[in-house]
């Protein structure tokens, strides 16, 4: 169909240029003939005409979409089923989008709790009044002139697809995967829960320039991932707000909050919190609030303000995103499908587990039973005496590392460095001249020495650090980074160990047994950083 049957269908409206576009429709420019006022023509996608179910649905959603009357929703003025078309007029708003001023000049974290706050109080007003939104973006949030916020395309999403997420054949997806709700994205049940895991996901990136999922993948894997993964915690943003935000994203519907309004009054007090009782008159944005979100707001402060809010407060985020993916459309040609029929759960990561556990397991076995093969004569002593054998020099050698190279000092015997003498526990490699090596052992306790007590020291340090990288793995606190890391930790983890265990047990310690520990470490860091990352 033509731009003309638009025309013919609005006689009463001038109808002018395309002004915008997405996965629902198209929007055009245009003025009431008689008041001369500008409005904004939603032209649904023709597929909406050809289903009769989903025209009948429409139909009903536009008479309570023109119910809606409040200051931070865009006013449907009228709607005309005509001709094969399906119509919306509403309020023209030239002050640009959220998205625009975001990825422009960017945004403070007072503006983005104001405009956030003036977007819940248009929603929990749809949701009284029975319509969804099911499509909150900052594309979909819209400035007047004079600077107000109001929330746009109410319902549309909730029409066309009854609520569930729709995919096409090809992996694009109907509306905007960035934003969707776990539940929205299975075709499960829905409530005003989903649009505030939208718009505290939009507050999320807001705060902090990104979403709060890692980024690639296609659309299916962005939507698999908020099903299935935990987001990451928001950084660079202090309590209480941090925490009224990650509520409000959390996966189950149940733990997040129950309605807008109640997002709002948390999200008012943590804000008047951090920025101070009259932060609301002090940013200068219009923002129409129930009489509960606004005592909140103005609620003095329980505790004194973080040194951190300050900057938080006066500095302007940008998106650090190009424009989310993009959505597909909905047209006649367009077959599309439920996305629980194509999102499966991630698979279990049973083999790397396997693996990890086999590493270890043989790891701890190893330094039990390579000894090495140690010489006949085995010396035992207190190392700050002088070594006595014959012989004009001394060399001591640990896995084949230099530790002490001395010439005979008289009849006494060889003389040990200092260094030598605290760093031997256990057993270690001793030849004088050109006779046999012999094994000289420290007549100490092991714990007295760096071989035993650095062992020791370097095997808790590694163990404590791979269990952080583990947590933050699973979390989605981290990404490759960690995995990468996992490698020199996994290889301390197998020397400590190997080290540990020979001077406990006085083993030779050779070198092809460390590097079997070693390698063996590396294998169970990095293959139970791999299974945490995909778990």
């Amino acid at each position: 169909m033509t731009l003309s049957s638009v025309v013919a269908a609005l006689p009463q409206y001038a109808v002018g240029e395309q002004i915008g576009e997405g996965g629902m429709g198209v929007v055009y420019g245009g003025v009431h003939r008689q008041l001369g006022r500008p409005v904004a023509i939603k032209r649904l996608p023709h597929a909406v005409a050809e289903d009769r179910r989903m025209s009948e649905r429409f139909e009903h959603e536009a008479r309570l979409l023109a119910r809606l009357d409040h200051p931070h929703i865009v006013p449907v003025y009228d709607y005309v089923r005509q001709q094969g078309e399906h119509l919306l007029v509403m309020e023209r708003l030239d002050g640009g989008t959220v998205w625009s001023r975001f990825s422009g000049d960017g945004l403070t974290a007072q503006q983005s709790c104001g405009i956030v706050l003036a977007a819940l109080s248009g929603l929990h007003a749809a949701h009284e009044a029975g319509v969804l939104h099911l499509d909150v973006k900052p594309k979909n949030l819209l400035f007047t002139a004079t600077g107000v916020v109001k929330v746009a395309d109410f319902g549309i999403s909730q029409v066309v697809s009854e609520g569930a997420t729709l995919v096409t054949h090809a992996g694009a997806v109907l509306g905007t995967p960035a934003y969707i709700a776990p539940e929205q994205a299975m075709g499960n049940p829905l409530s005003p829960a989903a649009d505030v895991y939208a718009t505290g996901t939009m507050l999320y990136e807001l705060l902090c320039g990104d979403l709060p999922f890692e980024r690639g993948g296609g659309p299916l894997a962005m939507i698999q991932k908020r099903v299935y993964q935990e987001p990451r915690p928001l950084p660079n943003v202090p309590e209480p707000l941090a925490g009224v935000v990650m509520r409000s994203i959390a996966r189950d519907p149940s733990a997040r909050y129950r309605n807008a309004e109640t997002f709002a009054i948390d999200l008012a007090g943590a804000a008047g919190h951090l920025f101070g009782p009259d932060w609301l008159v002090r940013l200068g944005i219009p923002v129409h609030l129930a009489p509960q979100v606004s005592a909140s707001s103005t609620r003095p402060s329980l505790r004194p303000v973080e040194r951190d809010t300050v900057s938080l407060t006066q500095q302007p985020i940008r998106a650090t995103l190009v424009d989310p993916v993009p959505a597909a459309r909905l047209s006649g040609s367009s077959t599309l499908v439920p996305a629980a029929q194509v999102i499966k759960p991630p698979s279990s990561p049973w083999l790397l587990w396997l693996v990890a556990a086999i590493s270890l397991l043989t790891l701890v076995v190893v330094p039990f039973v390579a000894s090495g093969n140690p010489p006949e004569v085995v010396i035992t002593q207190d190392l700050a005496d002088p070594v006595k054998v014959d012989g004009t020099h001394l060399v001591v050698t640990l896995a084949g590392i230099p530790l002490a190279d001395v010439p005979q000092r008289g009849p006494d015997g060889f003389e040990l460095p200092g260094a030598a003498r605290w760093i031997i526990g256990g057993v270690v490699t001793a030849k004088v001249d050109d006779q046999p090596a012999f094994l000289l052992g420290s007549g100490q306790t092991p714990w007295l020495s760096i071989m035993g007590t650095g062992s020791a020291l370097l095997l808790l340090f590694t163990l404590a650090y791979l269990e952080s990288n583990l947590r933050a793995l699973r979390r989605r606190q981290t990404g490759v980074a960690a995995v990468i890391a996992s490698v020199p930790l996994g290889l301390g983890l197998g020397l400590a160990v190997w080290l540990l265990v020979s001077v406990l047990l006085k083993h030779e310690p050779t070198m092809s047994v460390a590097l079997t520990c070693g390698v063996l470490g590396a294998a169970a860091a990095i293959s139970a950083s791999l299974a945490s990352k995909r778990a």
